[in-house]
């Protein structure tokens, strides 16, 4: 009889979400954030922390063996996150997004989807979307990427530069935004190793607040990939193919993530009130009905933004399109204010607050990189204001 086929080793499998711990691991970020901060250096220890109680991995679908999380773990985990370093939280972000995309609609090749889920079962397996480009900038505003796709033989051959790239020094797959040399140029997204030949990251990021996402620049000279890895390739859309759930996830997980800093920041000051006692007044300054009350108006908003955003997520997961349709304006409300309560701690501790080696000014400096996140500010109030003028029209 012939000799039966050897066989075939199974995956490792993904670790199950830790969520029950998320106090601890907010801990334990938050106890290097400052560090990183000071050194814009990348946390890998960070990640590697965040990898073994399974958040990293924890929107992979079922159907991979993930625990399928949806919106609502994610904003969960992105809050803890955020509270203790939300550098870590950011990268861990762009990560999630990801599988989440994969497990709403089937799109990766299954040979380079295998190979991400088999490594993400044993160690940090960062993915994201490179898409941003020195002269388009942001591209939900229109326009094509100037990065070009060349066929040759059976490869593409991707050149170009992409800026403002989330962990772009620890990335393990890039998800590169780029366009075909061909008559009629497509555009997409080619599923690049980080490891290939042909790529350099340039430190480039030298920002005011998030320091340690290491956000740097990528170059590719020639990266060669097989022809199969892309996530599709289209004719460039009007609206640049608006996906809305994919929005809905950007929108409420980032909110998340800066309402934990705005939670990190009420924590410090809470403690900063309850220990600043000035001689004039013989007692904390938390004794003050002012004090009070300004502490309080940041509770209630805070709150407020929360329970809005953990609410949308809810429905999102409920398959409520509405929901996804008003995540944009939750994330201005959510993000606003997250700022507001910053600004209002610092507004309260004057010098103190702004002191390098009190944490209140890093959170000030990272809740303001809310602002910059898509949609923007403007963005979403246009299209809001045009919405609801189409709908006076209709009445």
């Amino acid at each position: 009889m012939p000799a039966a086929p050897p066989a075939r080793a199974l995956p490792a499998p993904l670790p199950t979400p830790a969520t029950d711990g998320l106090a601890a691991i907010t801990a334990a970020l938050a106890a290097r954030a400052a560090e990183h901060d000071r050194d814009a250096s990348f946390p890998a220890e960070g990640i590697e922390l965040v990898h073994g109680a399974g958040l990293l991995t924890a929107t992979v679908a079922r159907r991979h063996g993930g625990p399928g999380g949806g919106l609502a773990d994610t904003v969960r985990i992105l809050r803890a996150l955020g509270a203790g370093d939300p550098a870590v939280a950011l990268v861990t972000a762009m990560t999630l997004f990801v599988h989440a995309a994969e497990a709403r609609r089937p799109h990766w090749p299954a040979g380079p989807l295998a190979d991400l889920l088999a490594e993400s079962a044993v160690r940090p397996t960062l993915v994201n979307h490179v898409r941003v480009e020195p002269d388009l900038g942001t591209p939900v505003r229109g326009g094509l990427p100037t990065t070009v796709a060349r066929r040759s033989g059976d490869s593409w051959e991707l050149t170009g530069r992409k800026i403002y790239s989330t962990g772009a020094p620890a990335l393990r797959w890039l998800l590169v935004w780029a366009r075909t040399e061909e008559d009629d140029p497509r555009v997409g997204s080619f599923l690049v190793r980080g490891d290939r030949p042909g790529i350099t990251v340039e430190p480039t990021w030298d920002h005011l607040g998030l320091r340690a996402s290491r956000s740097d620049d990528v170059l590719l000279d020639a990266v060669r990939i097989p022809l199969d890895h892309t996530t599709g390739l289209a004719l460039p859309e009007p609206d640049g193919g608006r996906d809305a759930l994919g929005g809905a996830w950007n929108s409420l997980g980032l909110s998340a993530l800066y309402l934990g800093v705005a939670r990190a920041a009420q924590s410090w000051l809470t403690g900063f009130l309850h220990e600043r006692t000035p001689t004039s007044l013989g007692a904390p300054l938390a004794t003050l009905p002012r004090f009070q009350s300004e502490l309080g108006g940041i509770d209630v908003d805070l709150a407020g933004a929360e329970r809005l955003v953990a609410s949308l997520a809810g429905a999102v997961d409920a398959s409520d399109e509405s929901a996804a349709e008003e995540s944009p304006g939750a994330k201005l409300i959510a993000t606003r204010a997250a700022v507001e309560a910053v600004q209002r701690a610092v507004a309260l501790t004057g010098n103190h607050g702004l002191t390098r080696h009190h944490p209140l000014q890093r959170h000030l400096r990272d809740v303001l990189c809310s602002r910059v996140h898509t949609p923007q500010d403007d963005t979403v109030l246009l299209t809001r204001g045009r919405a609801a003028l189409h709908r006076s029209l209709t009445l």
